[in-house]
């Protein structure tokens, strides 16, 4: 296993991000192929989850912070080899789901 760390800032508090990723993990797993099975489960602020992806079983687990939401992904050794390519694809998912897109307030 290669484990992997991916700190995703946020500016959104610990309520709406948790709320985000519940709607889009789904969102991130897919873009690894429509045959990806996930489990996932909560504990306070910590979402521990597994899934399956081309054969191979990523485990890890996501902790909702107040400003940032930090990944920890262990990766098989045969998806190890991609590892810098699945991290770049999992933070641009990640930044573009926990993006605040509320205008900032009118003068």
């Amino acid at each position: 296993m290669k484990p992997i760390t991916i700190d995703l800032p946020h500016s959104l508090g610990p309520i709406e991000a948790r709320r985000r990723l519940e709607e889009g993990f789904d969102k991130i797993v897919s873009q690894f192929g429509g045959s990806a099975k996930l489990t996932r489960q909560w504990t306070g602020d910590v979402m521990a989850f597994s899934a399956t992806v081309m054969g191979q079983t990523i485990t890890g687990d996501l902790e909702v912070l107040p400003d940032a939401v930090r990944m920890k992904i262990n990766l098989p050794n045969v998806l190890a080899l991609m590892a810098g390519k699945i991290k770049g694809r999992v933070q641009k998912q990640g930044q573009i789901l926990l993006e605040n897109k509320t205008p900032p307030p009118k003068a």
